[in-house]
Order: C-alpha cells, then structure tokens, then sequence
C-alpha cells in the first residue's frame, strides 16, 4: 500500500509515520508534503496512492484549495486539530477525520476502513460516511467544550473536572462550583461566560444565577403548572426553574 503524508508540522509526520509503520510495516510511504505549492507539484510527476493522510492548514493555504481544483481519486484521512472542517472534508473524498492528538489505535481503524470500502458497495460506502460524520461532529462537540477548571486554592492549584460539577452558583459578585458531595469551589468570570464553555447537553443555566448538571438531578417535583423545583446530589436545598425556562427544560430533559 502506498501512503502519500500532506502535513506541515514536522513532529507531527513523523508521529503518523511512526504509526503507519508499527501498524503494517509493508506500508510504502510515497511522500511527505507540507504545502498546497508541494501537493501541485507532486501530483504532476507523480501515480495517486492508495491513500491520502492529510492535515487541512498547511504552511501556504488550506488543503480543499488544492482539492477542489484537481481530480484526486485517492480516498483521503483528514488528520487535524480544526474540527471546523468536518462537513467539507466528508463533502470531497474523505472517509474519516482524525482529530489531534489521535492515537494508534484510531488511525488503525480508519486505515483499516480505507480498505474494506475498496470491496464495499456504493450503498455501504455512503453510509459509513454518513457515520463517520455523526462520530466526527460528536467528537469535535466534545472537544470543543470545557473539561475542567483549574481552582486556585490555598494548598496549591485543584483541577475540578466539570463531570464532577453539580452545581455553578453567582451570588452577587461571586462564583462558587458545587461538586456532587456539596463541596465549594471558587470560580473566576461570569455566569454567562462559563455558560458558553460547557456542553448544552449536560449544563442547563435554570434561571438567573444557577447552572445545573442533569446528571446531578435527583429529584424534579412540581410547584405550579409553569414552575419546577429540583433536587440535586450533595444540596440540601431545591432549586427552582424560572417559569421562562420551564418548556426548554422539559425538551432539555428529554433530549
């Protein structure tokens, strides 16, 4: 199998070579390229591999620059730290999307991939796109979100993984972090900001100074028809939705 590497950062070819070696040492790597200028020129003088490694910011432009100009046949593994690009990289001939930093074993997968679509139908060959898409944009969604706090306390510095958050509280000027046995934690910024750092998935901001995890809920009763109280682990008190935000949190729920 020949595999042409279009990447501009030299540690980082060096790593995926490094991969594709320990995972099929026949593997014939027929390049390495670091800009949209080598791509042109390699691809006048050159037979299409098997298989295309390409990260998508290169030293003098992006990668679908030089793809949408040129008939590329070769199916191409997208390996990059944007995650920006998914929709495009699978709208050219991408089979899969790689986000930095990926491991062995998922590169592994993807090569391994390549080479059933080659015995695959049409049919099979779109839906494992369709798939790889929704498995790209989850993680790029992930990724995208914040995955701790880093808590300054008298001791030393505290990582507070937001899993383990049950609770963010503004009160006044302040902003405290709840875990889910109920202990205290400062934060920096504001209710709003941090907001917009976590996952709408798993945070629900329920009224002008709380922010709840759903993982956190133990109990949810009824106060009136348009207003809900919530129990969550490690509080002794509940916590009350604002009858604004009662319909999106029952869709929230549900979700």
């Amino acid at each position: 199998m020949t595999v042409l590497i279009i990447e501009d950062e030299k540690v980082a070819a060096k790593q995926l070579m490094y991969y594709l070696l320990n995972i099929d040492d026949t593997i014939e790597i027929a390049g390495q390229l670091s800009s949209v200028a080598d791509c042109v020129d390699w691809f006048e003088e050159n037979e299409q591999p098997d298989v295309i490694f390409s990260d998508i910011e290169l030293l003098d432009g992006n990668i679908f620059s030089f793809l949408d100009k040129n008939e590329i046949i070769s199916p191409i593994i997208f390996t990059t730290a944007y995650d920006q690009y998914v929709l495009k990289a699978f709208e050219s001939i991408g089979i899969s999307y790689l986000l930095k930093p990926y491991t062995e074993e998922q590169l592994k997968k993807a090569l391994t991939k390549c080479m059933l679509l080659k015995y695959e139908n049409k049919k099979s060959y779109y839906n494992d796109i369709i798939s790889n898409i929704k498995i790209a944009l989850r993680d790029a969604a992930i990724n995208n979100y914040k995955q701790r706090f880093t808590i300054k306390l008298p001791t030393g510095l505290f990582l507070l993984p937001t899993e383990s958050i049950s609770l963010i509280q503004a009160d006044g000027v302040f902003l405290h972090a709840y875990d889910v046995s109920g202990k205290k934690f400062p934060l920096t910024g504001t209710l709003l900001h941090l907001e917009s750092q976590l996952n709408p998935l798993v945070f629900f901001k329920i009224n002008r100074s709380d922010i709840i995890n759903i993982h956190a809920i133990e109990k949810i009763k009824n106060e009136t028809s348009d207003r809900l109280s919530i129990q969550l682990k490690g509080q002794k008190e509940c916590f009350t939705i604002s009858s604004s935000k009662t319909p999106s949190f029952r869709k929230w729920i549900d979700s």
